[in-house]
């Protein structure tokens, strides 16, 4: 979850281009994409914050935010957008997958970029409406 994600956790190298979940979903650490557009996005946020240790962290900086203030800034920035889709930050998750679909991403690397371990998991996005 990103709430507990770390400066180092970023590998913006030429070559990796990925984020580092530690302990993802299930317990269960993974690589994941990390676009262009993100890194850019999270430069500037850290030229902006300065964080040490948590990419992400509370006011005091010795720890990473709760869930429950990412779930405050998620629905409020939701609001601002005029966005009226219900569901929180997981729902993000969710949405990314069935993007990566849409675009052509095959169903085993979807899996690996969201850690699923069972194929029945990863089926459900064959099934799911489009996201706007």
């Amino acid at each position: 979850m990103a709430c507990v994600l770390r400066v180092g956790d970023i590998d913006s190298h030429a070559d990796r281009m990925c984020i580092r979940v530690v302990c993802g979903k299930g317990g269960k650490g993974r690589y994941t994409l990390l676009s262009q557009t993100l890194l850019g996005l999270l430069r500037t946020y850290m030229r902006t914050f300065r964080p040490k240790l948590w990419l992400f962290c509370d006011a005091t900086g010795a720890q990473p935010i709760s869930i429950d203030t990412a779930q405050r800034a998620y629905r409020g920035a939701r609001q601002h957008a005029g966005i009226t889709k219900s569901g929180g930050i997981h729902t993000l998750r969710h949405d990314f997958a069935t993007h990566l679909l849409e675009g052509g991403v095959d169903l085993f690397t979807i899996q690996k970029l969201l850690g699923h371990g069972h194929p029945s998991t990863r089926a459900r996005y064959r099934r799911c409406p489009v996201h706007s």
